[in-house]
């Protein structure tokens, strides 16, 4: 199988979804809306906290808000995926789609062109409501290029857990499956005040969920004072390898089961 008989699968599948994304409404508007609610609620619901003794985030709570909110916008953007692969297996789309490919994984890589674009259209949406809302970004070119670059990474793990359940289960009804762990992981991290004013099991939890350390390198490189990069790093392209395994496994009994 050639390099262009994998790009031309890969092409094929990713134009079709991002083809439907934007063609309907109810595959793109629940992507944005959960992490605009989130932004517009604790943004301004939640803005006195800055004022709180221990809250020392030099850039602003709406920026603070901003590094989690783009980070689930980017997970949503592949969790949302897997929904589309689990209708598109529900319709019988997919199984003529293995039937069609001699390199199945094409297919899986074509889903992450929609995953990309949905991450895109909504960081994008919400980065221009929050510098009208007053979003300071104090990081530099190369904090925008690590932060974004994180953004990527997390947006194809998500995508790859989720395509390996839609590829297991087939079907919509998957979606609790996709959802609750992408849900647990964001929110058992310091969501709305930093990590060291936490306390209780939420203190204990955020200290384990390797989340942190990807939501606290974010927020360091928006405020232009990067902390704990490498670990971040390391835990999202671990979260990434372990992804492809999962949905390696995922593609591998969509054949079996045909």
């Amino acid at each position: 199988m050639s390099r262009a008989s994998f790009g031309s699968v890969a092409l094929a599948v990713g134009w079709r979804s991002v083809h439907n994304y934007f063609r309907n409404p109810a595959m793109f508007v629940p992507g944005l809306m959960f992490p605009l609610f989130f932004f517009t609620a604790f943004a301004g619901g939640l803005s006195r906290v800055d004022s709180v003794p221990g809250f020392d985030y030099e850039a602003g709570y709406t920026a603070f808000v901003y590094g989690f909110v783009l980070l689930q916008a980017s997970a949503f953007g592949g969790i949302f995926t897997g929904f589309a692969i689990a209708r598109d297996f529900e319709s019988g789309f997919s199984r003529r789609m293995m039937l069609a490919a001699p390199r199945r994984s094409a297919i899986v890589a074509g889903y992450w062109i929609p995953a990309l674009t949905r991450a895109a259209f909504n960081v994008a949406m919400i980065t221009v409501i929050a510098l009208a809302a007053g979003l300071e970004i104090l990081g530099g070119g190369l904090d925008l290029l690590g932060l974004y670059t994180l953004a990527l990474l997390v947006n194809a793990a998500a995508m790859l857990f989720g395509s390996g359940v839609a590829m297991r289960l087939r079907t919509m009804q998957a979606g609790p499956a996709m959802q609750v762990p992408a849900f647990l992981a964001l929110f058992l991290a310091p969501v709305w005040v930093p990590y060291d004013l936490l306390v209780g099991w939420v203190h204990a939890a955020a200290t384990v969920n390797p989340i942190t350390l990807v939501l606290e390198a974010g927020r360091g490189f928006i405020a232009g004072d990067p902390v704990k990069v490498l670990p971040a790093f390391a835990v999202t392209l671990a979260l990434a390898a372990l992804t492809v395994l999962w949905a390696r496994g995922g593609l591998r009994s969509a054949e079996r089961a045909g």
